[in-house]
């Protein structure tokens, strides 16, 4: 998170007008997100891991000085206060292991339920209801005003939005603002790239070493049950179209699987076939569609029977553990990070952009794949 922020700051944020949208953009991004739980979760949190990042890269004076500016009421703690506490303070810094174990020049007094995430990590003494917090632990105090700033005006926002502006604004600024949260902006994959060119022949080798977890699964279940609900065909269709699959191809592989449980061909070509031509733009209106973005998936809602859907956010917990087993991890995280964590100990390197859409997943690994091994072999 620290390098994307860094490199977005460097290239956006270098003059007095970049300040201005930064500005601006997050007044229009608290509009946009304040309208469900949700949509106010997703940006509490992306606030909050930005304000903490620039927040740290403030030197002590600058930071005490942004703690004036929220009008805190926390003081140092001086004198017998702090004295009476030294060999205390100094067992929470020895028990960090930090390289210097001594006990910093300025600590503040604040009751403990405002450093819920100091005191659940033990990184600070707790004396009498009050949690003694170190200088340069300042930020966590700090983050957690800004986070109840921040959510109480949501909350005012969102009574604005529903008691005057939407329907002000039904015709004009309601549709953006209603569509904002679900854009995707990123590449759209229409065309596979130069890492990116899927054979029938490899599929099944490249599925494994390469899919995403909601792409792998559906994957699996239609080699399992030998066929997909249309969500499932969509969703699974569009992204090996976007990876390079060509049409005949596709026909061919979609033919293959459904006729393993008694699809003849005049069916499959009736049921089936028009809609795998659709999705290349071969019938209809001739649009060339686009394989489904990670906002897409998320939002999505599959029924029973269906397996499409994001498995971060779809699957209970029992079965993302045992899918993510089979991969050979164990870990959770939120809907839109998941899949970062995932490809990052997958293929054991970080992935500072964010993983937000299947094919980007593909191409990415195929780039450390073939990084790794020589091309004939990938």
């Amino acid at each position: 998170m620290d390098d994307v922020v860094d490199t977005l700051w460097k290239e956006h944020m270098r003059h007095s007008e970049m300040f201005n949208k930064d500005i601006i953009s997050h007044f229009v991004l608290r509009l946009v997100y304040c309208r469900s739980d949700e949509l106010k979760k997703w940006f509490l949190s992306m606030e909050t891991a930005l304000f903490r990042h620039r927040f740290r890269l403030q030197n002590f004076d600058a930071q005490r000085g942004i703690v004036g500016e929220f009008g805190l009421p926390y003081k140092a703690v001086l004198g017998a206060e702090l004295e009476s506490l030294k060999e205390k303070l100094g067992q929470v810094v020895r028990s960090l292991g930090q390289i210097s174990p001594s006990v910093e020049a300025v600590y503040y007094k604040v009751p403990f339920e405002e450093v819920p995430d100091l005191v659940a990590g033990r990184r600070v003494l707790i004396h009498k209801g009050y949690a003694f917090v170190a200088g340069s632990q300042l930020v966590s105090l700090v983050v957690t005003q800004f986070r109840s700033h921040i959510s109480k005006a949501l909350i005012l926002t969102n009574r604005k939005w529903t008691t005057t502006i939407r329907e002000k604004e039904k015709d004009r600024l309601t549709p953006i603002v209603e569509a904002l949260s679900t854009t995707y902006l990123g590449p759209d994959y229409s065309q596979s790239s130069e890492y990116a060119d899927m054979s029938l022949k490899d599929i099944d080798q490249v599925s494994k070493s390469s899919f995403p977890l909601c792409m792998r699964h559906l994957f699996e279940k239609l080699r399992e049950d030998h066929h997909l609900k249309h969500g499932g065909r969509m969703q699974l269709g569009l992204f090996l179209k976007g990876v390079g699959l060509k049409l005949d191809d596709a026909l061919a592989f979609w033919r293959a699987e459904f006729s393993k449980r008694y699809v003849g061909s005049e069916r499959f070509d009736k049921e089936y076939a028009y809609g795998i031509r659709h999705n290349f733009g071969k019938e209809g209106k001739r649009t060339d569609y686009t394989p489904y973005a990670c906002q897409k998936i998320i939002s999505s809602a599959p029924g029973v029977g269906d397996h499409h859907g994001c498995p971060y956010r779809h699957f209970s917990e029992d079965n993302l553990r045992a899918a993510l087993g089979r991969m050979g991890l164990s870990s959770r995280g939120m809907e839109d990070l998941a899949c970062t964590f995932t490809f990052e100990a997958v293929y054991g390197t970080s992935c500072d952009v964010g993983i937000n859409h299947p094919n980007q997943y593909f191409e990415e690994s195929l780039k450390i794949l073939k990084s790794k091994t020589p091309a004939d072999s990938v």
